[in-house]
């Protein structure tokens, strides 16, 4: 009886006793392995996998991890800036034996399966061996930014006044004019003073605010 398996991307055709290199399988020397991907059965009577034969395997005692012979890769170019680069490989391999071919029962065999050590069924299995981490705790929210403080309190609206934007209305805030009573009782010392220290250039007089401040303080 003979057997057509298929692993990293071959097929070969074996029988038992067979002596067998493949590519490196995640398994030491001295194990068992199952190859459960079976293309095709062959002896008395001959089963055609579509593409794979349902419930049977071919097993194989690992003798050893080896390596192919080394392939030399060199590449040159002819040209004006000439180059050349050499590379050499050797292919990881896993030397096994033959020891039986399942037919039917491989999912009952008990033997694990003969995966490749860089295929993605191994990363999977690694995963699942390694012990889990404790999930990690969610990150402290951040404190929220503390708000602006608000107007001082009982603080005229000064934008009213002809010409005072927000800027402006900042600036007279933070030199402690709050009201229209303070400005409607601007002399022309205090119109002077807020001028220069303000840079107004003027502008006090020009738009005339105690005028509009007075009004505005009547309400």
């Amino acid at each position: 009886m003979f057997a057509v398996l298929k692993t990293g991307g071959k097929q070969y055709r074996v029988q038992d006793g067979d002596i067998l290199r493949v590519e490196k399988l995640a398994a030491e020397a001295g194990e068992t392995v199952q190859f459960n991907e079976i293309m095709m059965l062959g002896g008395d009577d001959v089963v055609v996998g579509a593409p794979m034969v349902a419930g049977a395997a071919v097993q194989a005692e690992v003798i050893d991890q080896i390596k192919a012979d080394k392939v030399i890769h060199f590449v040159k170019r002819r040209r004006k800036h000439s180059s050349k680069r050499t590379k050499g490989h050797r292919q990881k391999l896993t030397l096994l034996r033959v020891t039986s071919i399942l037919a039917s029962g491989a999912d009952k065999s008990g033997v694990k399966a003969a995966i490749g050590s860089g295929s993605v069924g191994a990363a999977v299995a690694a995963v699942a061996a390694a012990p889990k981490k404790a999930a990690a705790k969610p990150a402290a929210k951040k404190a929220a930014a503390p708000k602006a403080a608000p107007a001082a309190a009982g603080a005229d609206d000064l934008k009213e006044l002809s010409g005072v934007g927000p800027a402006l209305e900042k600036k007279l805030l933070a030199n402690g004019v709050t009201s229209f009573a303070q400005i409607a009782a601007w002399g022309d010392a205090d119109i002077e003073k807020f001028d220069e220290l303000l840079s107004f250039k003027g502008r006090i007089v020009r738009e005339g605010w105690v005028d509009q401040a007075k009004a505005l303080a009547k309400g």
